[in-house]
C-alpha cells in the first residue's frame, strides 16, 4: 500500500451536484478513480475527471530554502497546538500557492500516513532536507519531543536564511549595476561607436590614440560578440562545475574570499555565526558532540572552515576538549573560544554558542550595511570609467576639429 500511494494529483472535474445543477472544480486525489469516489461521497456525479496539466513554464516556482523554513515553522506551531501530524500536512498544503511545494507536502503526508516516520520521509528529498535537519527530526521522534525539536529546527532555518539574505542583499545591488553597465557598454560599442566611425572617416586627419583604441575594441566586439558571449557563459558554467567537483578548487576560492578586504571579514563572521548556531542547535537537541560536529562541517558554507571543523571532530574523538580542539585550528575568534570554555565548565554549552551566534549575526548585519555604503562610490567609478570613457573617446576628435580646419 505504501508503494502504491506516493502523492496526490490535482484533477479537474465537471458534473452535476446533488441538486442536479452543473458544477465543476478541482480535487486532490491519488488517482482518477479515487477522485470520482471522493466526488460521489460529496453528492457529485462526475461526468469528466481529468488530471490537471502541468504549466509549460515553471520559472520562479521552484522550492527554495525559505519555503522549507516556513514549512517547518508551520508544522512546529500546529503540533504545539495539538494538531495531529497527518492533519498538519493537509492544513499546510491547502495554504500553499507553490504547486511543487504542495506536491512535496502531499508526498511526505502519504509516506507518514502509510506508517513511515517523519525523518525517513524527509530524507527521501535530500536536496531539500539535509542530513542535519533529518537527524534533528529523528532525535525528536526518538525522544518523544518532536514538536519541540521542530521548533528548534524552524528557528535554526530562519536564522540561517536571514544570514544568507543579508549577504545576498549586499551583493545584489552592485552586481546588478555592473551587469547593466556592461550591457550598456556593449550596446554602445556595437551600435553607437560605428556611427561615429563613419563621421571620423571624413575628417582627413589622424585620430587620437584613445579614440583609435575604442574603435578597434568596437570592431573586435562587432566581429566576435557571439564568441565573447559564449565564452562568458562557458566560463561561468566551468567555474560552478569546478567548485562543485573539485574540493581543492573550492578551498582555493574560499581561501581567497577570506583574504578580500571587507568581504573577507563578512565571510569570516558569517561562518562563525553559522558554526555557532548549528552546533548550539544540534547540541541542545541531544545529538552527540562528534555527530554534531560532523553535521556542522557540512553546514559551514566555506571549504576552509569545513576542513577545520572536521579536524576539530577528529581531535574531540581522541579525548581533546572542544575548547582545545577549536583553539588548535587558529581560525576561530577569541570570543568564541572563551564562550566555549565557559560553556564546557558550566554545562551550558548550547546557551553560550547561541549567544555567540547572535553576536556574530549582528556583526554581519552591520558589516553588510557598511559594505553597501562603500560600494556606491566604487560603482559610480566603474560607470564613469566604462560609459564616460567611451563618450570622451568619441568626442575627442570633435574637440580637435577646429585645428584640422
Amino acid at each position: 500500500m505504501a508503494s502504491s500511494i506516493r502523492r496526490n494529483n490535482i484533477f479537474v472535474w465537471h458534473g452535476t451536484d446533488k441538486h442536479g445543477m452543473n458544477a465543476k472544480g478541482e480535487i486532490n486525489a491519488p488517482s482518477s478513480s479515487m477522485a470520482r469516489a471522493l466526488l460521489r461521497r460529496k453528492g457529485v456525479e462526475p461526468k469528466s475527471v481529468k488530471r490537471k496539466p502541468k504549466p509549460l513554464f515553471s520559472i520562479g516556482r521552484s522550492i527554495k530554502p525559505a519555503d522549507i523554513a516556513v514549512f517547518t515553522r508551520q508544522l512546529a506551531t500546529m503540533m504545539k497546538a495539538g494538531v495531529p501530524l497527518v492533519q498538519c500536512f493537509d492544513i499546510v498544503a491547502e495554504g500553499l500557492a507553490n504547486e511543487r511545494m504542495r506536491d512535496l507536502v502531499q508526498s511526505i503526508k502519504n509516506d507518514v500516513a502509510s506508517g513511515t516516520s517523519l525523518a525517513p520521509s524527509l530524507a527521501k528529498h535530500p536536496r531539500l532536507f539535509d542530513d542535519l535537519l533529518c537527524s534533528l527530526v529523528a532525535s525528536g521522534e526518538a525522544s518523544g519531543t518532536l514538536e519541540v525539536m521542530l521548533e528548534r529546527v524552524a528557528t535554526y532555518k530562519e536564522k540561517t536564511e536571514q544570514l544568507k539574505a543579508k549577504i545576498r542583499k549586499a551583493m545584489t545591488y552592485p552586481t546588478a549595476v555592473v551587469v547593466v553597465a556592461l550591457i550598456v557598454t556593449g550596446i554602445l560599442l556595437i551600435k553607437v561607436v560605428p556611427q561615429f566611425a563613419e563621421t571620423f572617416r571624413s575628417f582627413g586627419s589622424d585620430l587620437p590614440a584613445f579614440t583609435l583604441l575604442v574603435l578597434n575594441i568596437s570592431n573586435f566586439v562587432q566581429d566576435w560578440w557571439y564568441i565573447i558571449l559564449a565564452g562568458v557563459v562557458a566560463l561561468i558554467f566551468a567555474f560552478r562545475e569546478a567548485r562543485l567537483r573539485s574540493s581543492r578548487f573550492a578551498a582555493t576560492i574560499d581561501q581567497l574570499a577570506l583574504r578580500l578586504p571587507v568581504v573577507g571579514t563578512i565571510v569570516h563572521d558569517a561562518v562563525v555565526a553559522r558554526f555557532s548556531r548549528t552546533l548550539a542547535t544540534t547540541f541542545a537537541a541531544g545529538v552527540p558532540l562528534v555527530e554534531a560536529l560532523n553535521s556542522t562541517a557540512g553546514a559551514a558554507g566555506n571549504a576552509v572552515y569545513a576542513q577545520a571543523i572536521r579536524q576539530i571532530r577528529d581531535d574531540v574523538t581522541t579525548g581533546t576538549t572542544l575548547y582545545q580542539a577549536i583553539r588548535a585550528t587558529g581560525l576561530f575568534p577569541n570570543m568564541l573560544l572563551q564562550m566555549v570554555s565557559i560553556g564546557e565548565q558550566s554545562g551550558a554549552l548550547d546557551d553560550m554558542l547561541d549567544k555567540v551566534a547572535g553576536h556574530y549575526e549582528e556583526l554581519v548585519d552591520n558589516a553588510v550595511d557598511s559594505l553597501s555604503s562603500l560600494m556606491e562610490p566604487i560603482i559610480m567609478s566603474v560607470l564613469g570609467v566604462l560609459v564616460g570613457g567611451l563618450m570622451i573617446a568619441m568626442y575627442l576628435p570633435i574637440f580637435m576639429l577646429g585645428s584640422v580646419i
